[in-house]
């Protein structure tokens, strides 16, 4: 996968065969992508849950169990990476990105440097950070074997403006376009957070007016569709509503929000998890391609719904390492069925 950029060819001088065939890679069905992407400081947070100290080496070798884990890998497309593990070594020497493309992977990096807070919006308002020199790191994660890259802006439903939107959806659109300039497929994710009291159809207002201002602001960089996997929220309610949602309503609400908002010509969606539970984000996925009806390929992009079984069994401790990847196989297999609607809650009652 390394090796000299392909010649540049179509629209914007991008080579739009090459980002559309890493692209469709990415969603094919009964596969997803693993975000392993925490930063340091949210990786100690996982760590810390599970009485592991966070070292550089009990972080490699961590997601080290994951890439070796053969079978659990056949459900993984891609993996996101974070800047430290892309250069990392496995402790036999071989890179770690070499071990994720031997086991028929995709590399990936983010590329967002997290959030600050955004003069003159609302009071808490974030916006994204990393657009400065991002044009000088790109090519070097191409040559070290990166096909993809990921940013996310946040956007907290309860509190947000104009300025907050526009400020967001603009540096998604900078970032895409950046990454399509260096053949990297962007994945763009603008994040509605599920953490307040809010409802489900003020997720669902929310959601659509961020979407629509998204993909307008990647039509005025004239970032090419067909190579980009878009990363949304579900359409569901806040954690602290009063009254949750029935998966039926989050399946049938999240396809008619991107429906009314997302092109066609987008290969595919890679749903974030956003704190739900790892049943709950495998069931919503399912339920949405059990009901297809869309023309987009629908898969998962998870983290902690993928990760929390395994990190949980592994604890740090080497005699562990099989015990964690049998934990990591049964998430991704369930998932990789949520990906073709042929998940069944029964399922989750096989062990690990």
């Amino acid at each position: 996968m390394r090796g000299v950029r392909p010649a540049k060819t179509g629209r914007g001088h991008v080579n739009l065969e090459a980002l559309n065939k890493v692209a469709i890679a990415m969603v094919e069905p009964g596969r997803g992508i693993l975000a392993a992407d925490e930063s340091t400081g949210t990786i100690k947070k996982r760590f810390d849950a599970i009485s592991v100290e966070n070292t550089e080496d009990n972080r490699r070798d961590y997601r080290e169990l994951m890439f070796r884990a053969a079978e659990a890998m056949k459900y993984v497309s891609g993996v996101i990476l974070f800047d430290e593990t892309i250069w990392q070594k496995a402790k036999d020497g071989a890179p770690l990105v070499k071990l994720i493309e031997q086991a028929g992977a995709i590399p990936g990096i983010k590329v967002d440097e997290g959030t600050r807070p955004l003069h003159g919006a609302k009071p808490g308002e974030l916006v994204t950070k990393g657009l400065d020199g991002l044009d000088k790191r790109l090519p070097k994660y191409y040559e070290q074997g990166a096909r993809f890259a990921k940013w996310r802006a946040v956007i907290d439903p309860t509190n947000l403006s104009y300025a907050g939107l526009l400020a967001n959806a603009h540096a998604l659109a900078r970032y895409a376009n950046l990454c399509q300039e260096f053949d990297i497929v962007p994945i763009v994710e603008p994040e509605v957070l599920m953490d307040a009291d809010n409802d489900i159809d003020t997720t669902y207002a929310v959601t659509e007016w961020v979407l629509k201002e998204t993909f307008q602001q990647l039509y005025y960089l004239n970032v090419a569709l067909e190579g980009v996997v878009l990363k949304p929220n579900m359409i569901v309610p806040g954690k602290k509503a009063a009254k949750q949602a029935s998966v039926d309503e989050v399946a049938e609400k999240t396809i008619k929000c991107l429906k009314a908002c997302v092109p066609s010509v987008v290969p595919g969606i890679a749903f974030l998890s956003g704190g739900q539970s790892d049943e709950l984000a495998t069931a919503h996925l399912s339920r949405m391609n059990e009901i297809g009806g869309f023309p987009w390929k629908m898969t998962f992009s998870y983290g902690r719904a993928l990760q929390a079984a395994p990190q949980k069994a592994w604890s740090g401790k080497a005699e562990n390492v099989a015990k964690a990847q049998a934990a990591f196989l049964h998430r991704a297999r369930m998932n990789g069925l949520a990906s073709k609607g042929e998940w069944k809650p029964d399922l989750e009652k096989q062990a690990a």
